[in-house]
């Protein structure tokens, strides 16, 4: 209907090429239809600034992606991610003033502790809707303190549990659990927001990169206590592949949406021999897939993503779906499926696989050209 609100929503993108638009070009007339749009922004966009020795893979792109960004349609970028300070406070800042330039709400993210925790309000139709991001992958010092720019943290904290006690060299359990303070500052934030806005949809830059299916216990402690505390929409992404969905008390937590507009690695690397790199091949051997092809910039999964769209009406959110798309492996453009498009139902098959692996009860059914999330 008229008056209900469409909401889409992606995840990591990073524009780094001479035309930056057209790492949209296939999917803007989908993207067009939504009233609301969101994405999470994973490289700094600055020419300035010095690699900081904490990062692993110093990630910037031109700040004319920012505009890019702009003309696919978003409005609300979270830019709570790992690599936010890569290159120090220069280029940070940078990045935050050229998507302001073009009127585009930043979260997660401040030259302290108060500002990454603000939240971004936009009013369509009648209907307010809130905006937090939070940020679990933090290099030291990237996170926000009292007199300190950063990302807002939602830190985890792990403990490896030896199964076998009294056999040196054994297994061990892993446990995760969130940084206490981290979790009631966000606690507080949503309830703070559900007071000002009929809706509030909460993005975390979390979770075990590129393992397929698993969850940290940290995630889904978090996600249940957010919904707890008011929030309608969990909004997951970093992993750099898919994630199961979960339907919680009636609301839906998207663990991760993937990559969506994200150049290859490489395009970050500048003088950096990734490849070759023991980092990078560290990496590689997280997934099965991914070792053989090591030349390959992602293993096969981060191939395949989606974008989630939400139908609001009468303030709140009515129907949860996700449209199946694929990103090119040699242009990094994504490509919204049609369901008569073999891949599309690979991507739901995969979904599904992911979602049973971790044991959660969430069911998906083809609807024309999107796949419903039951709630």
């Amino acid at each position: 209907m008229s008056n209900d609100i469409i909401m889409f929503a992606v995840g990591d993108v990073g524009p780094n090429r001479d035309d930056p638009n057209s790492i949209f070009q296939f999917v803007k007339p989908i993207l067009g239809k939504g009233d609301v749009l969101f994405c999470q922004l994973e490289p700094c966009l600055s020419n300035r600034g010095i690699p900081l020795p904490q990062s692993r893979l110093p990630m910037r792109g031109d700040p004319k992606g920012a505009k890019a960004i702009k003309e696919a349609g978003f409005q609300v970028v979270s830019f709570a991610t790992n690599h936010c300070m890569d290159w120090g406070r220069e280029a940070f800042f940078e990045t935050i003033q050229c998507l302001q330039k073009q009127d585009l709400k930043v979260i997660g993210a401040g030259k302290n502790i108060e500002e990454a925790r603000k939240p971004a309000f936009m009013e369509c139709k009648g209907t307010k809707i809130a905006f937090l991001a939070y940020n679990s992958i933090l290099p030291q010092g990237y996170w926000a303190e009292a007199n300190r720019p950063g990302c807002a943290p939602l830190r985890g904290l792990t403990v490896y549990e030896q199964i076998e006690h009294d056999q040196p060299g054994t297994p061990c359990r892993i446990h995760t659990f969130p940084h206490k303070e981290d979790l009631a500052a966000m606690v507080e934030d949503i309830k703070k927001a559900k007071a000002q806005a009929d809706l509030v949809m909460v993005s975390v830059h979390w979770g075990i990169h590129f393992v397929p299916a698993a969850l940290a216990d940290y995630q889904r402690i978090a996600a249940h206590a957010a919904i707890d505390a008011g929030a309608d929409l969990i909004i997951g992404h970093h992993p750099h592949i898919l994630k199961p969905i979960e339907v919680y008390k009636g609301k839906v937590i998207l663990y991760s949406l993937a990559n969506f507009a994200l150049e290859p690695p490489i395009a970050f690397a500048e003088s950096l021999d990734l490849y070759n790199s023991p980092s990078y091949q560290e990496m590689q051997q997280l997934n099965p897939d991914w070792k053989k092809a090591p030349n390959k910039a992602m293993p096969p999964d981060s191939y395949k993503t989606i974008v989630s769209k939400c139908v609001i009406a009468d303030k709140q959110i009515r129907k949860v779906t996700f449209l199946p798309t694929q990103i090119d492996d040699k242009t990094a453009n994504p490509e919204i499926l049609p369901a008569s498009d073999p891949r599309f139902q690979e991507i739901v098959r995969y979904m599904e696989d992911i979602t049973r692996d971790q044991k959660l009860d969430t069911s998906y059914e083809v609807e024309g050209n999107e796949v419903l999330v039951r709630i």
